[in-house]
């Protein structure tokens, strides 16, 4: 019997969290899969008894009240990460308010917690779902790392078009004058990228794949390809060899949750 699909959303069940709970509603559609809501109670609000749980599905939506819902006490980062692993969850859902404690929590705290510890992709919501993605920009330094985010993100959303951006900077830019050593790190640039996209895991994803190699600092070129492609999913892999996708999790990556108006998916890298 083949393993359903499973699509786990951290709620915190404020009004923001429409977005993500609609989102993972998409996903388990287009997967024929399970969504389980999970909800973490801070400690000292007691352990969650069933007129609880009661209560809390009471306001979920008609369409999610089908949906498993788990409740449990402790550290929202923590107890997600848990839940995710022993449930073998296929993707995490999550979003990103600001403006309360667990909201706080999903932009930061729980986020980086989740990514760099849960097996599971995760998707952190921005945008209201209105049908599955159409269009995803993934970012790639050229490391198995960033592959493999490319590979989970084709593979999560299999009808969505790809544009897979590699940004470079010419060192030293302002001390060098020779158009020929920008461009010899153009080229190698290019190089790199075709490289890639001839690996044996990614030459089957070329129909759907337009493969760019942009001079710039990452963020803006990513910010950029975004806005002219009119993507509705980021994807972003952690751990790669350059500094940005080191910091992933870090400055630069909030800096891209907080500036980009789409979705992220974030694709932490397995060690072997």
């Amino acid at each position: 019997m083949a393993r359903v699909f499973e699509t786990l959303l951290a709620s915190d069940f404020t009004a923001r969290s429409d977005r993500p709970l609609d989102r993972a509603l998409q996903v388990a559609r287009e997967k024929n899969g399970k969504l389980v809501i999970a909800h973490v109670l801070e400690k000292g609000d007691g352990d969650p008894d069933p007129a609880t749980v009661e209560r809390l599905r009471a306001d979920l939506p008609q369409e999610a009240r089908d949906a498993e819902l788990v409740v449990l006490t402790g550290s929202a980062p923590k107890v997600l990460t848990q839940l995710a692993a022993e449930r073998g969850s296929d993707l995490i859902v999550a979003g990103v308010a600001r403006y309360n404690s667990i909201g706080d929590y999903m932009l930061g705290t729980a986020v980086d917690h989740i990514v760099r510890n849960a097996e599971a992709p995760v998707l952190v919501v921005r945008a209201r779902a209105t049908g599955p993605y159409t269009h995803m920009v993934v970012a790639t330094d050229l490391s198995d790392c960033s592959r493999a985010a490319l590979l989970t993100a084709a593979g999560l959303f299999p009808d969505a078009a790809i544009t897979l951006i590699h940004a470079f900077h010419v060192p030293y830019e302002g001390w060098l004058k020779s158009d020929d050593v920008k461009q010899e790190v153009r080229a190698e640039a290019w190089e790199g990228l075709d490289a890639f996209l001839a690996h044996a895991d990614v030459s089957p994803l070329s129909a759907r794949i337009k493969a760019l190699a942009e001079e710039g600092e990452t963020g803006g070129v990513i910010l950029g390809q975004l806005k002219s492609t009119g993507a509705d999913l980021l994807v972003l892999g952690t751990h790669g060899r350059s500094g940005f996708s080191h910091a992933t999790i870090g400055s630069q990556a909030e800096a891209l949750l907080a500036a980009a108006d789409v979705d992220v998916l974030m694709v932490r890298e397995h060690k072997a």
